[in-house]
């Protein structure tokens, strides 16, 4: 008695038939750069409810950010580390001051640079911007570890392009 040949499997033997339409370059759902805007915006939009309360608006949040890390700073090492050019920074800078938040003076040893630190007041809002993260990772729904993969192949993204 001889056994009847088993059918093969086409996925496993690779017989699919090609695409009869090959996939577009230009298709939007393609576009690194349509990705990264439509996340950013998206992303940024989460901010506005949760930094309200700070009043803070995210551009604000950044640059209230780099001063926690270190004041004071210069503008210029302000803008440095958030890749503003001074145009952008200094109308930021400036609501800040008015909000008490920070003070913007010149350099006694270089009347070029203008340093900028935080106030009392700017300090003291770090504490309620600690919360900050941890309500933007719930309304994502998504885990930490998620969310730093993707932060860190953002930033490579970010280094290879300004290579480029």
């Amino acid at each position: 008695m001889s056994e009847k040949p088993q059918p093969q499997d086409p996925v496993a033997l690779d017989l699919r038939l090609p695409d009869p339409q090959p996939q577009d370059p230009l298709a939007l759902d393609r576009q690194v750069c349509f990705a990264l805007a439509a996340a950013s915006r998206s992303v940024i939009g989460l901010y506005r409810p949760v930094l309200e309360p700070l009043g803070l608006t995210h551009p604000q949040y950044l640059v209230m950010l780099a001063l926690w890390e270190r004041s004071p700073r210069t503008v210029r090492d302000i803008g440095q580390a958030l890749r503003l050019e001074p145009a952008t920074l200094s109308p930021l800078l400036r609501r800040l001051e008015s909000a008490g938040l920070l003070t913007r003076k010149r350099n006694p040893d270089d009347e070029r640079a203008l340093n900028v630190e935080l106030t009392a007041a700017g300090r003291a809002l770090r504490q309620q911007a600690e919360q900050v993260p941890g309500q933007i990772f719930d309304r994502l729904g998504m885990n930490v570890a998620e969310l730093e993969r993707i932060r860190d192949g953002l930033t490579m993204l970010l280094t290879a392009s300004q290579r480029a």
